[in-house]
């Protein structure tokens, strides 16, 4: 997910920086395959992933969006009280509150494979995921706020959707055409898919 924080310790991670998958690529448009190893390829593969992040100024990142099929998704957002929470999740599964129970924060998204675009979303203001840390051990994370955000859309894109397919079909082609418009010459979509 998009938005620009600048993390400090960015400079402190290992993994290599790997180039953002763009949208069009096929990789973002699939569902990924769940994890069913978790050993040092999925280490250096969440190494990277942090270190792609950081790099690019986002708050979450999904494998595909590096090439990587794959079930996993880092973030390091705030939440609701500006609170920062960091970490990995492998296999995730998105719990929201019911409909009677949800309110929506109709905030901004933006999305580092829809690169310098950004609209309004709607989306619960309360979301938990649960799966598994790099090294297998269950985890819980419950968001609100930005945090929210992040947490449903790094899983949606673990589900083959990229925000801009929730958005209303001619807000959806307005964010396109202008993704198009301000695209730098060169910068295509990436189509090597790799496995860690």
């Amino acid at each position: 997910m998009s938005r620009h924080i600048a993390h400090p310790e960015r400079a402190l991670v290992v993994g290599e920086v790997r180039p953002i998958v763009q949208v069009g690529d096929p990789v973002l448009h699939a569902p990924c395959e769940p994890v069913t190893r978790f050993d040092g390829a999925l280490a250096a593969l969440v190494d990277d992933m942090f270190a792609s992040m950081y790099a690019a100024e986002g708050v979450g990142l999904a494998a595909n969006q590096i090439g990587v099929p794959l079930r996993v998704f880092v973030y390091d957002c705030p939440d609701e009280n500006g609170d920062r929470h960091k970490g990995v999740v492998v296999n995730p599964t998105l719990d929201l509150p019911g409909l009677g129970e949800r309110h929506l924060d109709a905030g901004e998204e933006g999305c580092l494979s829809v690169l310098g675009q950004y609209a309004p979303l709607p989306r619960p203001d309360h979301a938990t995921v649960h799966g598994f840390d790099a090294e297998g051990a269950p985890v819980t994370v419950e968001g609100t706020g930005m945090l929210s955000r992040c947490l449903q859309h790094e899983t949606d894109h673990l589900d083959g959707y990229l925000y801009i397919d929730r958005l209303p079909a001619k807000r959806r082609k307005q964010v396109l055409a202008a993704y198009e418009q301000s695209r730098p010459v060169g910068l295509g979509s990436s189509t090597a898919h790799q496995t860690p």
